[in-house]
């Protein structure tokens, strides 16, 4: 079943053509849908049969590269169309096309009646497409090409309503700011992957990891590829400081925010950085930088995350936030930690976005929570999916979201007090803010014109991927209880996952207490905070009427406004970047360089012809007499200089 894994990449694609090229003569939205979901749900089913295949061998056994076809031969260079197919491409396989799957079924509903319902459709199965080319490329070219295609898809499906304003902008704005920004963090990628065929003369991704193991570099090689790698994954992943462009990824239908933000695009950094793991473990400041930048946008996110009013900013950057934890996890050496909190994230911030959309959708497209209130008995089934999503995303013990958040903090508290400190703050935020989130919609009075918004319930094409996602945020998580419940081997997931980071684990594992009084305070504190956020939050918002943030705005009204707006990071990058590029591009590339330099060797090339020509004009009078004793001058002349050579 291994050598047809070219399958699971094909049907999507499968799926993009038909609706590409033939979609817009379907005249059915119903058959549109089922073509792009269908097509998504055969990868998936065969990823399943490839999973339950590969669990039958003996955990070294579970490695094969199936290769397809030769892409490129130049030489000694050679990059070949080849699949890797081990515990880590099939588990993100699964997510990517598993919660894909739900995805496309939910937009069948949401994307009801739209003119580009099957340019929508055409759009994930290509998103969908070179995900899967990602994951499962064994060479980092082919790693590249699926890395560049979610970068289009995401410009195509953030920009799909390009006609539409965005806030103080357009939607065609946001996206080309997505697209461009994670230009920057390709580049980094570009050098990692050129530096790595330097060093290591070769390009596929299985070599690289053998030669890693047994070559001996300097550190300074190692860390220069990494921290270019790690470049690229601070672009996709969005975190500091290239995280600025995912805020405003929402500017596309919110079915295209939950397949970026939580199974998809985001994830792909992670990705990288814990498939290339042995390139990071062999330098330890690069780990470091992983770390602290992990961290430091983990609760950077968070704090911006606590004023926002527009629903899905605050998953935004909630989703910022957990891909911060997701770094964290990777740096402290935590690889399997950090790939489990991919899964489990993938899971509650999916459920959250399409949940998202079910409010805007019963709203009329109102996105302020502000103007919500009292949805709790309009929208039955969303409320208690997004209850589900949010315990997990806060932490609560039984959901999947704990059991990967603890794992990563008890990482953390072995190699770093402040860092564990760090992360122990954030998820009290987390808990904090998506309580908010969820009481200001569901709770307390009604904000909204009854006049105008009439809240009702989505179709069950929309409730039923509600559903699932909310029973896999409950048990999601049971694959990876902590030790002191299932023992030091009991992980199923670390278990799942060891053959993939054993080479790296040799040369950097991660020193962990064997103490399960320790392990164990550490979870009654992650407990505690998780419930203290949650019930602070609504305390204050539910129980007070946000009496004390009102307070909080008078006396801290500076510190509001600069939460509320971000840091000001946009402008800052408004004026430190667009503005001095635009600058420099208009007084000196187009008014000097281009007018002046170009233009000018054009012009005095065309004016110097046309006064040589005007020159060489005026012998042609058009008297024959005249061209007589030219001819006649010439000849004499032609013998005078024969005759002086004798």
């Amino acid at each position: 079943m291994f050598e047809y894994v070219y399958l699971t990449v094909l049907f999507p694609l499968i799926g993009f053509l038909i609706n590409g090229l033939l979609g817009s003569k379907i005249k059915k939205e119903e058959l549109i849908g089922v073509i792009g979901s269908s097509a998504v749900f055969l990868s998936f089913m065969m990823f399943s049969i490839i999973f339950f295949q590969m669990i039958s061998l003996p955990a070294e056994e579970r490695k094969f590269v199936v290769n397809l076809f030769s892409w490129i031969s130049i030489g000694d260079f050679k990059v070949n169309v080849s699949y890797n197919i081990d515990p880590l491409s099939i588990l993100m396989s699964l997510v990517v096309t598993g919660v894909g799957f739900l995805i496309h079924v939910y937009s069948i509903g949401y994307m009801h009646g739209d003119r580009g319902f099957w340019r929508f459709f055409a759009y994930l199965n290509l998103f969908i497409f070179m995900m899967l080319n990602l994951v499962l490329a064994n060479n980092l070219v082919l790693m590249f090409l699926g890395w560049e295609g979610v970068g289009l898809c995401s410009y195509l499906l953030i920009g799909f309503w390009y006609d539409r304003k965005f806030e103080n902008s357009t939607v065609a704005s946001a996206s080309k700011k997505a697209f461009i920004v994670n230009r920057v963090g390709d580049f980094g990628f570009l050098v990692g992957m050129f530096a790595i065929y330097l060093y290591f003369n070769t390009l596929e991704i299985t070599d690289v990891i053998a030669k890693a193991q047994v070559i001996s570099l300097p550190i300074y090689v190692y860390t220069f590829i990494a921290l270019f790698l790690f470049l690229g994954a601070t672009g996709k992943s969005a975190q500091i400081p290239l995280y600025v462009w995912l805020p405003d990824a929402m500017a596309g239908p919110t079915p295209v925010s939950a397949l970026i933000h939580a199974a998809t695009m985001v994830t792909a950094g992670v990705y990288m950085v814990a498939r290339l793991s042995i390139i990071f473990v062999s330098s330890p400041l690069a780990m470091t930088v992983v770390a602290i930048i992990g961290a430091l946008t983990a609760i950077f996110a968070a704090t911006i995350g606590l004023v926002q009013n527009d629903i899905k900013k605050v998953l935004a950057y909630s989703t910022i936030s957990q891909l911060g934890y997701m770094f964290l996890a990777l740096g402290v050496g935590a690889f399997s930690s950090g790939i489990f909190h991919v899964m489990t994230h993938a899971f509650f911030k999916a459920l959250l976005f399409l949940g998202a959309g079910s409010i805007i959708h019963a709203m009329h497209e109102q996105q302020n929570i502000k103007n919500y209130g009292g949805l709790k008995k309009y929208l039955p089934v969303t409320y208690k999916t997004f209850l589900i999503a949010t315990l997990a995303i806060a932490g609560i013990p039984g959901l999947s979201g704990f059991f990967s958040k603890d794992e990563i903090l008890w990482y953390t508290y072995n190699y770093s007090f402040i860092l564990w400190f760090v992360g122990a703050i954030t998820a009290f935020l987390t808990a904090f803010y998506m309580t908010r989130l969820l009481s200001l919609t569901f709770f307390g009075e009604e904000r909204f014109d009854k006049n105008h918004h009439h809240p009702h319930e989505s179709p069950k094409v929309m409730t039923i991927p509600l559903i699932i996602l909310a029973v896999l945020s409950v048990i999601g998580g049971y694959i990876g209880m902590p030790a002191l419940i299932v023992g030091e081997h009991g992980n199923l997931i670390e278990n799942w996952l060891e053959p993939v980071f054993k080479a790296s684990l040799i040369k950097y594992s991660p020193i962990i207490s064997d103490s399960h009084l320790l392990e164990f305070i550490l979870i009654l504190i992650s407990i505690a905070i998780a419930v203290l956020g949650m019930y602070s939050a609504y305390k204050i918002y539910i129980i007070d009427k946000q009496k004390l943030v009102y307070k909080f705005k008078q006396q801290f009204n500076k510190v509001y406004n600069l939460l509320l707006d971000k840091y000001r990071v946009d402008e800052l990058y408004e004026k430190l970047f667009v503005k001095s590029i635009h600058d420099i591009s208009e007084s000196f590339l187009w008014k000097i360089f281009d007018v002046k330099i170009i233009d000018g060797a054009v012009n005095g090339v065309a004016k110097i012809t046309y006064r040589f020509g005007d020159m060489l004009r005026k012998i042609q009078t058009g008297d024959a007499q005249v061209y007589a004793i030219i001819m006649l001058a010439g000849i004499l002349l032609s013998l005078f200089v024969i005759i002086s050579n004798f």
